[in-house]
């Protein structure tokens, strides 16, 4: 197969991935929906607390999730479970990243709010990048959690 081919593949299986954000303040969903429909990927819906983000969860690949939601701090086990039971490549974004130490949750990374526009471009590139095999450089906003805080 052509180099051209494959490039191709790659840029349209990236292209398709679908974003799920799990905020419950509203504005703060739509500034996120709006960077993620900048770049050409689709919004899988909102959801503000658990049932609705594990309803939406069969339609996403990726996912933005708040420690604290409408149903209390229920953001690592949202996240846990839409690794686990569905696949999808979870990135916290919070305030209060403090509140994930000890947590046993093993997103992608967590963002510290407020996020700027082009920090959320190169983490959904980074996260891209992390589902489809591809080599992508880590935004250095983006923290890892360490084995011992897991």
């Amino acid at each position: 197969m052509s180099a051209q081919v494959m490039r191709r593949r790659l840029e349209d299986t990236a292209m398709n991935q679908r974003v799920l954000i799990v905020e419950d303040e509203f504005l703060i969903a739509l500034d996120i929906a709006e960077t993620i429909e900048e770049m050409g990927l689709t919004v899988a819906g909102f959801a503000s607390g658990r049932d609705h983000a594990l309803a939406l969860a069969p339609h996403a690949d990726i996912a933005f999730v708040d420690v604290n939601l409408s149903d209390g701090a229920t953001g690592p086990s949202i996240g846990r479970e839409l690794a686990e039971r569905f696949g999808i490549t979870v990135v916290f974004m919070t305030a209060n990243p403090e509140q994930l130490e000890g947590q046993d949750v093993r997103p992608l990374g967590v963002l510290t709010k407020p996020v700027m526009p082009h920090i959320l471009q190169d983490t959904v590139s980074y996260a891209i990048a992390n589902r489809i095999g591809s080599i992508a450089a880590m935004p250095q906003q983006l923290r890892t959690l360490t084995a011992a805080n897991r």
